[in-house]
Formats: structure tokens, C-alpha cells, sequence
């Protein structure tokens, strides 16, 4: 790398020797690449010879092609590209030198100039003044303009912005998705609000968390893995209808689907049910769906997925029992689990009773199935300590996960807000850690308290802002739609 930017680097000292300045910042751009295509995309040549209006656009140089005393440049900006004609006649004989003498492919200049028309009728920039405002010391990696290696666009997410245009604009469509999301919830009387990253006690869903430490007080503390407990304990306070924006963070694996720091939005509305949540859902993606795609049916990984309301509703139970062979109430019976595991040779979960059991072979069986969009219900209350009781059936709760391409998207569910059945739920969670279960909650008594003066019954969604990326972007990986998604180290 030293040989391949020392030719650079002794430009830049030439520069130097010459008394030019090496990273000026007095050139300020009064357009985009973007708005001189559309403001003279239907001139013909001649009309543009008459326009006196000098243009100023600043980016990156993609491409030289060069004659003799003329040249092509192409400049790229945050809007797209343009191409600049540079002549030794309009730039002057110490401009043109200059511009044959330092202006390479990767550097950022500053271009001022009229529009014009090329023969073969592509609109150009004729250049009055170039300037360099930035060296680049480290020419693009070859085929930058295909750059392809996942290693490189992963580690150097810059070069990957730079040669694939259309990574910049997935993450145009990310931002655009979360402005969307915001604007949703306002307009329905939620407010945002913004909760600790760093918790005493690692609550809220079953995960394993990342522990760091506090020096001044001696304090191990817990990077949050859900924002749940502190935006209930809001609801306790008056506040009916809060959401949050933010990255949790968990130690588990990394996969397609999995980064362990993600983005997640949750939201929590008094005197609402896990059924209200499910219409507003469906409500919430359709309007995504429209506003980012233009439509409620486009293409995810070569499927066609609708996101046309009402979307498909699947009991746990019920697909279980039928694809088991058995009655409901058998599925309650841990040995005949248990043996359904062994017969598929897929090893049980720790600490596992019948509900855990369920849903461990519900997500064998089914989740990749599942890629329209799909409301999964009735949960077993074993893996849900944190969400209200069915009152048909103790052993089940009011909840729902969604499922889009054999992806959970969104998790919700009446939330349980009897302080002593969630003192018991605590409870039950601490003995399963002592069986084994390292994802199970620890014992908040603080936010028991906070129950204890009451909370309304409310309905609470947390939805996975990457995976809903993931769907709209048409990513086939969690790290595609992550700027600096997590890597190991070269060389460990």
C-alpha cells in the first residue's frame, strides 16, 4: 500500500513546494449534479450556448479521459454524477497544467463552469476554474467501480459507498423509513422519548447481555438489550402513548439475521390490546410500503411479498398439534415433546418446560414458511413474562410476533400489569436461570414497585428497524443495511 500512495503523496508535496493550498475549504457549490440534469435535460446544444449562468458543483472524480488538450471528467456528489469538460482554452495554459499535473481519479474538486452539450449529446459542465480540493493519497481498489469482496465493502464501508452507488441509496431509503416511522406515531399522539442505554439490571427479553463497567461507582452495569421496562414504567407516570428510536445491544451470535448491536423501535399506548397493535401494524407497513415502494406488493429475494391488509393470522397450538399428529392438549405434555425432539435429533432447549419446548419446535417446523406476511399467536406464558394472561386459557398469553420472508419482524402483547402475578413471573424467570437458562430475566423488584402504583392496561410492539430495512431494501444480509455492521478483527 506504502508503493501504491507514494506517487500521491509526492504530488501533494510538489503542490506544496508550488504554493498551492493542499485542503482548501473556501469553494462553496451552489448546485448538485442532480439539479443540472434536470434543470437542462430537455436544452439542446444551442439553447445551452446562450445560458450565461456559471454553475458550481463539487465532488469526487470517477472518471479522466483525456485528449490532448481537452479532457473528460466525471464528478460525483452526493446527488449522482456529472460530466465536467476540461479544455486548455477555457482553463487557461497554468489551469490545464495543473489539472494534467495533479488531478487523478478518487480526488474531490471543485468545479465552476457553463453547461454545454458534448457531440455525442451528453450535458456537461465546461470548466471555467477547477480546484483541488482534496488529494486522495489512496487510489480506489481495483475494479473499484465493481467492488464486489463483502470483506472490504463490510471493513471499509467509505470505498463501498464510493463504488456502488446504489449501497448510498439503500441507506437514503433507511433514513427515509425511520423519518417515516416517526411521522406515524406523532400524528397518532405518541411522543418520543428517550430511555438509559446503560441498565442495573439487564431486563426486558431474553437475551444475554454486553456488561461494562462504571469507575466512579464501582458499578458493573448492563448495555440495555430492550428499552421495555423504563417505557412502561412511563406509562405508570401518565405518559399513554411513548416510543423510542435506539440501539439495544446483545451478546449473541452474528449472523444474516443477527447483529449484536441493532436498531429497534418500541412504542406502548395505554387502554390498548396486542389486537388494536396488530391493526396498527398493518396499518404502519402498508403506509411504508406505499411511501417507500410505491406499492403494496414488490419483490424480496426474487418472492413477491403483499403487504395488503388484513395479513394471515397462525395459532401456535393449532399448526403445532396438526403438524405433530397430536390433540392441543397433548402438546402441554413435556414427553411427548421432548421425544419429537429427539426423533428430529434436534437438541432441547435448557431448562425447558412444554411452552419453551412449543415454541422451540414451532420455529423449526414453521418460521421459514412463513413468508407472506404472517401474525403468530398464542404464545405459551412460560416464554412470555412480561405479557398479560389469555383469560380463556391460563397457559397461554395475549400475544403476537410478525413474520415477513421467514423473518420475526415485530414482537407485541397486551402487557401484564398485575404487580403481583409479574412479582410470581420474576420469579419463575430467576429458578430457570438457576436450571440453566442464561437468557432468562433477572428479578426487578424496582420496576414491581413501579406496577404497584399502578399502570393501565396498555398494548406494547417492539419492531426490528434493521429487519424492516432488510424487507424493504430487498437484503439478503442484516450487514447490508448496517453502516458498520460488527467484524471481526483481522488477524484474531
Amino acid at each position: 500500500m506504502e508503493d501504491e500512495r507514494g506517487p500521491r503523496i509526492s504530488k501533494l508535496q510538489k503542490m506544496a513546494e508550488e504554493g498551492h493550498p493542499l485542503y482548501p475549504n473556501d469553494f462553496k457549490p451552489n448546485a448538485s449534479a442532480a439539479e443540472l440534469q434536470e434543470l437542462y435535460r430537455e436544452r439542446t446544444a444551442e439553447q445551452l450556448a446562450e445560458v450565461q449562468s456559471r454553475h458550481r458543483i463539487a465532488g469526487r472524480v470517477m472518471a479522466v479521459r483525456s485528449f490532448g488538450k481537452a479532457a473528460f471528467i466525471k464528478v460525483f456528489d452526493r446527488s449522482g454524477g456529472l460530466q465536467v469538460l476540461v479544455q486548455h482554452d477555457a482553463l487557461g495554459e497554468a489551469g490545464y497544467q495543473f489539472f494534467k499535473k495533479y488531478v487523478e481519479v478518487g480526488d474531490i474538486v471543485g468545479v465552476t463552469g457553463r453547461p454545454t452539450r458534448t457531440r455525442t449529446g451528453e450535458l456537461s459542465l465546461h470548466a471555467e476554474e477547477l480546484r483541488l480540493l482534496t488529494k486522495s493519497l489512496r487510489p480506489l481498489p481495483e475494479k473499484w467501480h465493481g467492488l464486489r469482496d463483502v470483506e472490504i465493502r463490510y471493513r471499509k464501508r467509505y470505498l463501498d459507498l464510493i463504488a456502488n452507488r446504489e449501497v448510498g441509496q439503500l441507506f437514503v431509503l433507511r433514513s427515509r423509513l425511520i423519518k417515516s416511522i416517526r411521522r406515524f406515531l406523532d400524528e397518532r399522539g405518541y411522543i418520543e422519548v428517550e430511555t438509559p442505554l446503560m441498565h442495573t439490571l439487564a431486563g426486558g427479553a431474553a437475551a444475554r447481555p454486553f456488561i461494562t463497567h462504571h469507575n466512579a461507582l464501582d458499578l458493573d452495569l448492563y448495555m440495555r438489550i430492550a428499552p421495555e421496562l423504563f417505557l412502561k414504567r412511563l406509562l405508570v407516570g401518565g405518559l399513554e402513548r411513548v416510543y423510542e428510536l435506539g440501539r439495544c445491544f446483545r451478546n449473541e451470535g452474528i449472523s444474516t439475521q443477527h447483529n449484536p448491536e441493532f436498531t429497534m423501535l418500541e412504542f406502548y399506548q395505554a387502554y390498548a390490546t396486542f389486537e388494536d397493535l396488530m391493526l396498527l401494524t398493518e396499518e404502519l407497513l402498508s403506509s411504508l410500503a406505499q411511501e417507500l415502494k410505491g406499492s403494496l406488493e414488490f419483490e424480496v429475494q426474487g418472492q413477491k411479498i403483499s403487504l395488503r391488509p388484513p395479513f394471515a393470522r397462525l395459532a401456535v397450538g393449532a399448526a403445532l398439534a396438526e403438524a405433530l399428529g397430536v390433540s392441543p392438549e397433548q402438546l402441554w405434555d413435556e414427553g411427548l415433546l421432548r421425544r419429537e425432539f429427539e426423533r428430529r435429533n434436534i437438541p432441547p432447549p435448557p431448562a425447558a418446560g412444554a411452552g419453551k419446548l412449543q415454541m422451540e419446535l414451532f420455529e423449526h417446523l414453521f418460521e421459514q414458511k412463513l413468508q407472506q406476511p404472517t401474525f403468530v399467536t398464542g404464545f405459551p406464558l412460560e416464554v412470555s413474562p412480561l405479557a398479560r394472561k389469555n383469560p380463556g386459557d391460563g397457559r397461554l398469553v395475549d400475544r403476537f410476533e410478525l413474520y415477513v420472508c421467514g423473518r420475526e419482524v415485530a414482537n407485541a402483547f397486551s402487557e401484564l400489569n398485575d404487580p403481583q402475578d409479574q412479582r410470581q413471573r420474576f420469579q419463575a424467570q430467576v429458578e430457570a436461570r438457576a436450571r440453566g437458562d442464561e437468557e432468562a430475566m433477572p428479578y426487578d423488584e424496582d420496576y414491581v414497585e413501579a406496577l404497584e402504583y399502578g399502570m393501565p392496561p396498555a398494548g406494547g410492539e417492539g419492531i426490528g428497524i434493521d429487519r424492516l430495512c432488510m424487507l424493504f431494501a430487498d437484503a439478503a444480509s442484516i450487514r447490508d443495511v448496517i453502516l458498520f455492521p460488527l467484524l471481526r478483527p483481522l488477524g484474531s
